[in-house]
């Protein structure tokens, strides 16, 4: 019996790779290399995730992290069951995502980041993470409208260590509002691992939960 599992996921293994289709595109520095899982997926959806990605991924780099790496992969993944994710010049977008919500093309955009700020281990919190991932769709995106994807206004509800979207609208504001370096430096004592609570007091003269008070008093921006 357990050669006969071993066997059968030899076997599907074999089929997912026959069936994955593998394509290079270069522009520049950047080269991506797009393996394709789904032979359904929608051809114009794969073309615009290219584009996307050689619109915003060297955006990324110029501003945050120039040594990033140069050759990424991306796989449209029929097995995955999450949305999206990156790790090590890989980026993984799930295939039923994608037919769920096909104009979700910024969900490369944010992942594109993730690659980007190749934090260490123990760097600092996730929440900054994917707030400045987020901040970065929502500053770089080429068609977030088209996904019915934006910056929530704070509510009650919300606190500055919610992460993604919340996250993000809060830093954009402290942007624009307190220091307009703010979203570099954390970005950049993250990738350091020099991040501590501190910085944000130095960084915008408030602590983040002074700052966040400041922000739901006059969260416009």
């Amino acid at each position: 019996m357990k050669h006969l599992l071993l066997s059968l996921g030899l076997c599907l293994g074999t089929v997912t790779a026959v069936l994955a289709q593998s394509e290079t595109h270069t522009q520049g520095k950047y080269t991506l290399t797009f393996v394709n899982q789904d032979p359904a997926l929608n051809p114009t959806v794969k073309q615009n995730l290219i584009k996307a990605f050689f619109q915003t991924y060297p955006a990324e780099a110029k501003r945050f992290n120039k040594k990033t790496v140069k050759d990424v992969t991306v796989t449209i993944d029929t097995a995955y069951t999450g949305v999206a994710y990156a790790h090590e010049g890989k980026i993984t977008i799930s295939s039923a995502w994608l037919r769920k919500r096909p104009t979700d093309i910024d969900v490369i955009t944010h992942e594109g980041m993730h690659l980007v700020q190749a934090y260490p281990p123990d760097s600092g919190p996730g929440w900054i993470t994917e707030g400045i991932a987020d901040y970065v769709r929502h500053t770089f995106g080429v068609d977030n409208a088209g996904a019915n994807w934006s910056l929530p206004e704070p509510t009650d509800k919300h606190n500055f260590d919610n992460s993604y979207r919340i996250t993000a609208r809060f830093l954009l504001w402290a942007e624009k509002h307190v220091n307009k370096k703010l979203v570099n430096e954390l970005d950049a004592r993250m990738r350091q691992k020099t991040y501590t609570p501190a910085a944000w007091k130095e960084l915008t003269g408030k602590t983040v939960e002074e700052l966040w008070q400041a922000y739901k008093a006059n969260p416009k921006i």
